[in-house]
């Protein structure tokens, strides 16, 4: 579902607290020798993270194009959050569209065989973004080891950076939680992906620091720039495989 609010005019502030769900609401049974969910879920510890204090303004749908007030928000909640590059240089995220058009996509953790469809999807359309003048990038909550991993297995061209901190997913409050992590749908997604050829990394799945924090985190997309407060789209997943419409984004950055 997608929303557009008027460029000029900011969406109403809507107060709400933010609750990390540790509580399985549904079951996907999986064949055992492909999807090890038993030994997967168990593995992870849900942590409470501590959240950043300004937080922005929250919409009611997972898509929007966000107004005026809502774009500064969403830029005031990322100061002082940096990421990381390959070579472990620290970068301020809000430099990724500072003097340029980007999309920014968020994954869930490196080894997700979801985000890896979808880092495949946006690759696919690279060159349209090329074309306008569009840079993609990649994000992950993780160590920047872990993004060289991803790097090299995936062979994704658009800039790749790491996360350790989750400070981003914090700022921006991407949906965290058991019950945003194993549904139907991305129970259904995930097997549509190994059918089609993806793999789920499970090193770096059961890593120590993805077991016990990027287990649960959902990701989202960002369009950005040229200009730091220059917002022209954000989607938040509200579960595992809660992809956007490729054209809507395609339609942000490159129209």
């Amino acid at each position: 579902m997608a929303v557009t609010l008027p460029v000029a005019q900011a969406p109403p502030v809507i107060q709400r607290p933010r609750t990390l769900s540790t509580t399985t609401t549904s079951t996907v049974l999986l064949p055992k020798a492909t999807f090890p969910w038993s030994n997967f879920a168990y593995s992870f510890q849900p942590l409470k993270r501590s959240l950043r204090s300004n937080s922005i303004v929250s919409f009611s749908a997972s898509t929007t194009s966000p107004g005026i007030g809502a774009a500064e928000g969403i830029v005031k909640s990322l100061e002082g959050v940096e990421v990381f590059d390959l070579s472990g240089k620290s970068v301020p995220i809000v430099d990724l569209w500072r003097g340029r058009k980007a999309v920014v996509a968020f994954a869930r953790h490196f080894g997700c065989v979801l985000c890896r469809k979808r880092a495949d999807l946006l690759a696919s359309k690279q060159d349209v973004m090329s074309s306008a003048g569009v840079a993609l990038a990649l994000i992950g909550p993780g160590s920047v080891e872990q993004a060289r991993v991803f790097s090299e297995q995936t062979k994704f061209k658009g800039e790749i950076y790491a996360d350790p901190n989750h400070s981003s997913y914090d700022a921006l409050e991407f949906a965290y939680g058991v019950s945003k992590t194993f549904t139907p749908a991305a129970g259904l997604k995930i097997i549509q992906s190994y059918m089609e050829g993806y793999r789920q990394d499970w090193g770096l799945s059961f890593h120590k620091e993805t077991r016990t924090r990027g287990g649960w985190q959902q990701g989202g997309i960002l369009v950005a720039g040229p200009g730091v407060t220059n917002i022209h789209y954000i989607h938040k997943d509200r579960e595992a495989g809660d992809d956007p419409d490729i054209e809507e984004v395609l339609q942000a950055c490159c129209a």
